[in-house]
């Protein structure tokens, strides 16, 4: 498990320009809102923790299509199925070499946006913390949507599709945890503890739903 999580590590950095396409894309996504909505400096820091939540959701569905693309490519996810690991723990492997590669590297961009974004200290605190809990959901819902459309030509589109409405929830509790922590009536733990258990839930279900899949679609 160890040697395919830093094999499928290298191979999302290396493959399509990996994390540094993600990383910029972020940062696009973040840098155009202050040209659409005006300079207003009181108006950006309250969008801020939004913005910064669906620049991280847009750049994370990115490189999903490539989850199990490489393995369909060389023949080698026919090896993954018949192997005697179980094709649950192979996918949930996969997938947080794929966070780490992908999700990581937008957690740690993440504060020079909020700066851009002018949040203050609490808010991009809080909003790195909902995403580094939030963000591994993302991933392990794209592993569904990935192993659905690993046998399709152009999957890439079906993936974001899949994906994207299964993901509102964990934006709206990773938005509103961020709001609530620089928002003093509204209390952060709720909206938090939710953000974990949607995790959670996801890294159960997302890695069996994955691997079901992959199993019919070898079929």
């Amino acid at each position: 498990m160890t040697a395919l999580f830093l094999r499928d590590l290298k191979l999302s950095i290396r493959a399509g320009g990996g994390a540094l396409i993600g990383v910029l894309f972020f940062l696009t996504v973040v840098a155009v809102i202050p040209f659409g909505v005006g300079p207003d400096l009181n108006l950006l820091s309250r969008i801020g923790p939004a913005i910064v939540w669906i620049g991280a959701l847009l750049s994370a569905l990115l490189g999903l299509d490539r989850l199990f693309q490489a393995e369909r490519d060389d023949g080698s996810l026919d090896l993954l199925l018949m192997q005697e690991t179980p094709l649950v723990l192979t996918v949930l492997v996969k997938c947080l070499a794929h966070w780490t590669a992908t999700s990581l590297p937008l957690l740690i961009a993440s504060p020079l946006l909020g700066l851009f974004m002018n949040m203050n200290e609490t808010a991009i605190g809080a909003t790195m913390l909902t995403l580094l809990v939030g963000s591994p959901a993302i991933t392990f819902i794209g592993a569904v949507g990935a192993a659905v459309a690993v046998a399709l030509p152009r999957g890439g589109l079906l993936v974001s599709i899949l994906v994207l409405p299964l993901a509102i929830p964990v934006l709206i509790f990773g938005v509103s945890a961020s709001y609530a922590a620089v928002e003093d009536p509204a209390p952060f733990l709720p909206p938090f503890l939710i953000l974990i258990a949607l995790t959670l839930f996801f890294a159960v279900i997302g890695p069996a739903a994955a691997a079901l899949a992959l199993r019919n679609t070898s079929d």
